[in-house]
């Protein structure tokens, strides 16, 4: 049941992040599901980075965490294939 959990958590987090990024209408569901998992990954790295803790669970800053990552990984994304 947890991985089940983690999919629809990376879901909601890349949903979430392609809407503030503008890139939802480009993208489908499973391209979500990728960026937020990556973007959790990422999030969490640099949060540890930072001295803070990363995705630690199912909360809100968990998802604040995921979103930023997945927000920088579109942008980067962006970036590369702009070149």
């Amino acid at each position: 049941m947890g991985i089940v959990l983690w999919i629809i958590f990376g879901a909601l987090a890349g949903w979430i992040a392609s809407v503030i990024m503008k890139t939802d209408s480009r993208q489908g569901t499973l391209t979500d599901i990728v960026l937020g998992i990556v973007g959790a990954v990422v999030g969490g790295f640099l949060m540890g980075m930072l001295g803070k803790s990363g995705v630690t669970g199912f909360d809100l800053y968990g998802l604040i965490v995921a979103v930023i990552g997945a927000m920088i990984v579109i942008y980067l994304g962006r970036a590369l294939r702009n070149r």
